[in-house]
């Protein structure tokens, strides 16, 4: 009988196996999706169903540049560091990176609907197999493109934070920029900036900051008292030093602390003779944002061998 895509998207959804694996089984089981469901089980296919449900809260961020130049960071997900360091998952993520490089899909969706290198299989299929051959859930969780300009990546820590940095650049050669590129990307992982410059940061953000100095005034004795022309003018200082803090080409170069990114940059290019600028990064915590369950070893581990 025919089965159609609908029906095998719904099977995939069920179990998390994959594309072919679910058709096989539906077409074995004349369309019976509860049959299906135990076919793929009787098959060995059901311990990925009980892994797909796994929190992936470890991983690794990769920022690679390709030949051409375009720069991908990408973050997949697993649920233990130790299969982090796993090669064959450390060569899997590099794999799909080099897809987001050459194919720039639009999202992690799109990402997943496209053909793994060197197979016809797509990556949602490969992560599938993924999954049982290494035996713990995979998540393709996010990833960022820069196709133009400079791209100098940096990996910290083993993929614990992956760093992305591009960088404009005119009259001086791409190679001769990747040390700064390189000592950018560093301060961001260092660093953590929010935002680029403080040209960036958003009116409202400027509000609650203002807001919270005013507070922080009204409930200091000293200076609840002072007229407010001059909390404004303490507020403006105030918010000088949130920029410091938080834009990264007004933080103090990590490596000469008394001059700024921004100046650090200008100086470099007046030095190679042409204009450097920083137009974009993009910085990835493995796991950051995910909720992880704390589980009682111990426990987990006296459960297994009872």
């Amino acid at each position: 009988m025919a089965i159609s895509a609908k029906e095998v998207q719904k099977l995939r959804e069920m179990t998390g196996v994959g594309m072919m694996d679910c058709k096989k089984a539906l077409v074995a089981a004349e369309g019976d999706m509860d049959k299906a469901v135990e076919w793929l089980r009787e098959k060995g296919l059901a311990a990925q169903v009980k892994k797909a449900g796994k929190i992936a809260a470890e991983g690794v961020s990769c920022a690679v540049v390709d030949e051409s130049g375009v720069g991908v960071i990408i973050e997949v997900n697993s649920q233990t560091d130790f299969v982090a360091k796993n090669e064959v998952f450390q060569a899997f993520v590099k794999d799909v990176a080099s897809v987001v490089a050459a194919k720039d899909p639009a999202d992690v969706a799109a990402l997943q609907e496209m053909s793994y290198p060197g197979t016809d299989r797509t990556i949602a299929d490969v992560t599938a197999d993924k999954v049982l051959a290494i035996g713990e859930n995979i998540q393709i969780r996010r990833f960022v493109r820069y196709a133009q300009g400079v791209n100098v990546p940096y990996i910290h820590m083993g993929g614990k934070i992956g760093v992305l940095v591009n960088l404009e650049v005119e009259g001086i050669e791409a190679a001769k920029v990747v040390e700064l590129g390189k000592d950018i990307a560093m301060q961001i992982a260092a660093m953590n900036p929010t935002f680029l410059d403080k040209s960036d940061v958003d009116q409202a953000t400027l509000d609650k900051e203002k807001e919270i100095q005013l507070a922080q005034m009204a409930n200091d004795p000293k200076m609840a008292a002072k007229p407010e022309k001059v909390k404004e003018g303490i507020v403006m200082g105030k918010l000088g030093k949130y920029y410091e803090e938080n834009c990264l080409l007004q933080q103090a170069f990590v490596k000469e602390n008394k001059i700024s990114v921004e100046k650090h940059v200008a100086e470099v290019a007046k030095s190679l003779g042409g204009k450097i600028t920083v137009k974009a990064y993009t910085r990835f915590a493995t796991g950051e944002g995910i909720e992880k369950k704390e589980d009682d070893f111990a426990a987990e581990v006296a459960s297994m061998i009872k």
